[in-house]
């Protein structure tokens, strides 16, 4: 299929159906009720910190192979087959998920390791794909090709814990495994055959490219955009990649907190109501979440555009501290909790949009994989500590009635968003640059 100016769409169709599928890591939380629950009641008997590990080992794996996948695009390695790759160790780590006994090791390796590594992998297609077909919309399109991964979860969420009568894991099975396996499995095979079908369009333009009636020297809002080239330990030295990363991490540690936590902290806090009614007004919440992340990508990004990278990623922390500090009191009504969690997911959103952005104006397009990649980096670390805080404290608490002890993780993320906030006004004008972000 033949790409054009006048149908380069196709680029951000095919990247958001492989972002909706590589978006399943964020619906985690949907698995960690049957998880946790005990054998005798149904569940596997994984303690919250175990389910914890799975979620944040995904993320670690899929911030360092994304490093990888960056790499390999630089040595010119084919897109399609790169994003076809990941999409293929993706599946066939819920493949194995589901065929492997339900031990948490099993689970940690095949999901956590191999499904992101899949997801790391494929990643970084649409995103370089994008910016290098729409340089005259830099945000917007950053905000685009990963909108998919916010709004995939919904899919999936619902998917497993409420369509279907009841969802997936309860009245799904295939092979005579439970459901919970069996929803593993279906979902394997979905996520092979969708990034399959979205990888086919993953093709970069033609050398020296422009988009008709636009020019770089005078239309584009960071006109340096253009020259820049920075790679490796050039872009490593830079104070901007360092308060970058450290920023993403901020932001990410206290979005993959409440990620997590959304489900367990929901049924604690509207525990005054039927359980099984918590669990489903839980898991609406999860799932505007996930709605919100995505627009707020495409919002951000085109934000973004107009008031410059830096001016929006201060009003995006601000908004999150805030968010962040009442959620514990606003979730604990339904409708509360459901409108929060939307918030912050829009908030946490557009950091997705951001900083690829600030990524490709400060350091340049042409290595925007493997560039990104090293400030998606932090997004591993914060997968680890952000999740792994909520799992504690949950295991802490036991059975406590008193649901204050879910304060300590909000508070924590609200610190985090604030600091982050704080350091853009560390964020100056690039020495190697002409033009301020």
């Amino acid at each position: 299929m033949k790409i054009t100016f006048k149908n380069r769409w196709l680029v951000i169709v095919g990247g958001m159906l492989i972002q909706l599928c590589l978006g399943i890591i964020y619906a985690w939380s949907v698995f960690t009720v049957p998880l946790t629950k005990t054998i005798e009641d149904g569940g596997r008997g994984f303690t919250a910190s175990q389910t914890a590990w799975v979620f944040s080992i995904g993320l670690f794996t899929f911030a360092v192979f994304m490093i990888l996948a960056g790499r390999l695009l630089n040595r010119n390695m084919s897109t399609i087959k790169l994003a076809a790759f990941g999409g293929l160790l993706l599946g066939l780590g819920y493949i194995i998920a589901g065929n492997a006994g339900g031990s948490f090791i099993s689970i940690l390796l095949s999901i956590g390791v191999l499904g992101g590594a899949g997801i790391g992998l494929a990643y970084a297609v649409p995103l370089k794909i994008g910016i290098s077909w729409y340089p005259d919309k830099v945000g917007l399109v950053s905000g685009l090709a990963v909108a998919g991964f916010g709004f995939g979860a919904t899919f999936w969420i619902k998917a497993a814990g409420a369509w279907f009568g009841g969802g997936l894991l309860q009245n799904f099975s295939v092979f005579n495994l439970p459901g919970l396996e069996s929803t593993f499995v279906l979902y394997g095979i979905i996520l092979i055959v969708l990034v399959l079908l979205g990888s086919l369009v993953m093709k970069l333009p033609p050398k020296e490219y422009v988009p008709e009636g636009w020019n770089p020297e005078t239309d584009a809002v960071d006109p340096s955009f253009e020259s820049i080239d920075l790679r490796g330990n050039a872009m490593l030295r830079t104070p901007q990649f360092r308060l970058l990363f450290t920023m993403f991490f901020l932001s990410s540690f206290a979005g993959l907190m409440v990620i997590y936590c959304i489900k367990l902290f929901g049924i604690d806090a509207l525990s005054e109501i039927d359980a099984a009614k918590a669990s489903t007004i839980a898991g609406t919440a999860m799932a505007v979440y996930a709605i919100l992340n995505g627009l707020g990508r495409i919002l951000y990004g085109r934000i973004s555009d107009a008031l410059g990278r830096k001016l929006t990623l201060r009003i995006m922390f601000m908004s999150q501290a805030i968010m962040m500090t009442a959620f514990f009191w606003l979730g604990q009504t339904s409708l509360g909790l459901i409108i929060s969690a939307g918030i912050i997911g829009l908030n946490y959103g557009g950091t997705f949009a951001l900083f690829p952005a600030a990524t490709a104006v400060y350091f340049g397009k042409k290595n925007i994989g493997e560039n990104y990649g090293w400030i998606f980096l932090s997004y591993g670390f914060a997968g680890i500590l952000g999740p792994l805080l909520a799992g504690v404290v949950k295991d802490l608490s036991g059975s406590a009635t008193d649901i204050n002890f879910w304060l300590i993780p909000f508070i924590a993320a609200a610190a985090a968003c604030l600091l982050a906030m704080i350091l853009t006004f560390f964020l100056k004008k690039p020495k190697h640059q002409n033009e301020l972000v």
